[in-house]
């Protein structure tokens, strides 16, 4: 058993450091291209269970050490020529860490510090906001290993990107450049290698200094959450029941007082205990 870990030191390649509210998570296996192991993914479950139970952390930053984000599945272990996607024989570790992700209470900022392949990009579909630097390139190669996209990238990269573009990159598995990446919404924006994490910094501070947490926390989970709703009137009425909970809380106050005063606000609201009692509404039949 591995002692409590140091603050900005690699534990099973993964490398976790929480400065001025925000915690950066790094793939840190610059020598194997930052390419996924089943203990970086473990570790990745691990910290996520962290950064929701933490309230000091305002948002999250995904990136890469060296010039890769990730060049996808270690293949030191492949079998066949193909990676080994399942453990224990039925479950997809990718996935659990997509689902992860996806019901995270914190903004999650994706810092494609360069080429992302494979589960290097399925693992950034969940995120929130996707950054990437001008230099990158990006593949889903699972049909030219033999396999199928993992991670839920069949659920979420048409949601990201549009069926049409989702299908073209998974059943030719080409390698496609950051501008076509930018243009079909796969990233917000590029900017230079080296200045990729400093703009993530930025965004992650904005949201750090001007938002307040609970609302956030209800935001992304209603935005990811309705995706696959029937009807509009789902969300008419999950966000009347939303806003009538918060109205009554004190950081609704704040966030008008703050206005009017022209001062930065001071919410005092934490997600891990100022939840609505209704949340989390999707694991509840009745809802």
């Amino acid at each position: 058993m591995e002692g409590p870990a140091v603050e900005g030191a690699a534990v099973d390649g993964v490398r976790y450091e929480v400065d001025a509210s925000t915690a950066v998570v790094t793939l840190d296996r610059p020598d194997r291209r930052n390419t996924v192991t089943y203990g970086m993914l473990d570790r990745l479950l691990e910290l996520f269970d962290r950064i929701d139970a933490d309230d000091d952390v305002r948002a999250v930053i995904v990136t890469g050490a060296g010039d890769f984000f990730s060049a996808g599945t270690d293949l030191t272990h492949a079998v066949g020529g193909a990676s080994e996607p399942l453990r224990g024989g039925n479950r997809d570790v990718g996935g659990q860490l997509a689902l992860r992700i996806f019901d995270c209470t914190k903004p999650v900022i994706a810092a494609v510090n360069g080429t992302a392949v494979g589960i290097g990009i399925t693992m950034i579909l969940p995120m929130d906001v996707r950054i990437a630097a001008d230099s990158a390139r990006f593949a889903l190669p699972f049909v030219r290993r033999g396999i199928v996209p993992e991670s839920c990238a069949t659920w979420f990269l048409p949601r990201v990107v549009g069926i049409s573009r989702a299908v073209d990159w998974s059943v030719t598995g080409r390698v496609f450049p950051a501008t076509e990446a930018l243009e079909a919404g796969l990233v917000r924006e590029l900017v230079p290698a080296g200045a990729v994490m400093a703009r993530a910094r930025e965004i992650a501070a904005e949201i750090a200094a001007q938002t307040a947490p609970v609302s956030v926390a209800l935001t992304r989970q209603m935005m990811w959450k309705l995706l696959g709703a029937p009807h509009p009137i789902e969300a008419n009425r999950l966000e009347s029941k939303a806003l009538l909970a918060v109205q009554r809380m004190p950081d609704t106050a704040e966030g008008v007082a703050a206005f009017f005063e022209k001062r930065p606000p001071r919410f005092t609201l934490r997600p891990s205990r100022d939840l609505p009692d209704f949340y989390p509404w999707w694991t509840d039949p009745e809802f």
